[in-house]
């Protein structure tokens, strides 16, 4: 199908077609892609958990007031500044990429015995390319799937970048199985899948 340069939006965008095309994997999967014995669910894909918030108003802190939604309401919580703390330095991190990657979700495909899981389908988002720790979990996490017995579909629609120069594909196979002769994704092609399947002597397909 036709791939649209998600370098071009912001990765809201991408995290709402993430969340469409997962569910339209799930659905063409259980309409008669899988074996009478299996099924496909979307789960959350378990990364970091993501905390609720509650901001709140009318409490002071020093000189500075800060705002809450209920000046009356009672109780210490997470508060917002009206006016940011004077400093010498401030340094904004965009932290958007990450959230998004947090919320992400995956196909799992589960063979009726037990429910037990078989393998995923995994779809990169811009936030597990976004940092140098976010990568290395996702690495991380792929290998621990495969050592698992579980196989593996790993979608990428993001070019390059310096934690995985030549994709993910072979970013995961160095690391993880220390093989450094494996192909990657080439300038006129950047973006990857590959299938993994998971036995005592691992298969992939890019």
């Amino acid at each position: 199908m036709p791939v649209h340069d998600w370098t071009l939006v912001d990765a809201g965008v991408f995290h709402h077609f993430h969340l469409g095309w997962i569910a339209s994997l799930r659905n063409s999967l259980n309409s008669g892609l899988l074996p009478n014995d299996f099924y496909a669910m979307v789960e959350r894909a378990p990364d970091e958990p993501i905390s609720d918030v509650a901001v709140l108003e009318g409490m002071a802190v020093g000189n500075t007031r800060l705002r809450t939604h209920d000046p009356n309401a009672p109780g210490i919580g997470l508060a917002v500044l009206d006016a940011p703390p004077k400093t010498r330095f401030r340094h904004d991190v965009d932290a958007t990429p990450s959230l998004y990657a947090a919320r992400s979700t995956q196909v799992v495909v589960r063979h009726v015995s037990g429910d037990r899981i078989v393998a995923f389908i995994e779809i990169v988002s811009p936030g597990n390319k976004h940092s140098a720790r976010a990568f290395r979990n996702f690495v991380e996490k792929l290998g621990n799937t495969i050592q698992s017995g579980c196989h593996l579909l790993v979608i990428d629609l993001h070019p390059p970048t310096p934690r995985d120069p030549r994709g993910v594909h072979a970013k995961f196979r160095e690391d993880s199985f220390g093989i450094a002769t494996v192909p990657g994704v080439e300038p006129e092609n950047p973006l990857g899948m590959a299938a993994y399947v998971s036995a005592m002597r691992p298969v992939a397909y890019f």
